[in-house]
């Protein structure tokens, strides 16, 4: 089965809204390694990749090393805990190569949101249909590990 090619900005947001939203980036960049943010803690910030991958991850009882879930290139959405109270990471993210991303300030992001409603439904739409792409990945991806396979004596 092929990966769906990610849900890009352009695909989802008008010119204007892409305008607007990017007008509150800024460009960071993380080494090899690095931790972007840890399940649980507060999430005030949110990336699209420019270049590199990140890997999304989950904390594993038992294990020193937590598993991966997802990986994201350029392009993708880094984070969408920051759209929905409590405002806390799920997951957790590490840059699993060098990577150059713009980064959002969520509470900025929001409150530009909330203030124009086609803007804010637009967002919530991008990050809607990312969430639902990434659920459906999830969900063959479980199938694939959990479900019986032909010559398996089941």
């Amino acid at each position: 089965m092929s990966t769906p090619s990610p849900i890009r900005i352009a695909a989802v947001l008008s010119a204007e809204h892409r305008g607007r939203l990017m007008s509150h980036a800024r460009e960071v960049n993380f080494a090899e390694g690095a931790r972007i943010f840890d399940e649980g803690t507060p999430s005030e910030s949110f990336w699209i990749v420019r270049s590199g991958t990140v890997t999304l991850q989950i904390p594993v009882s038992g294990r020193r090393r937590p598993a991966p879930v997802e990986n994201l290139g350029p392009g993708e959405l880094v984070g969408w805990s920051w759209l929905f109270p409590p405002y806390v990471w799920q997951l957790s993210a590490e840059a699993m190569t060098p990577v150059r991303a713009y980064e959002f300030d969520a509470t900025a992001v929001r409150m530009l949101m909330d203030a124009d409603p086609a803007f804010g439904s637009a967002v919530g739409h991008w990050v809607g249909r990312v969430l639902a792409m990434r659920l459906q990945q999830t969900r063959t991806r479980l199938l694939d590990l959990y479900a019986p396979h032909a010559g398996a004596g089941l």
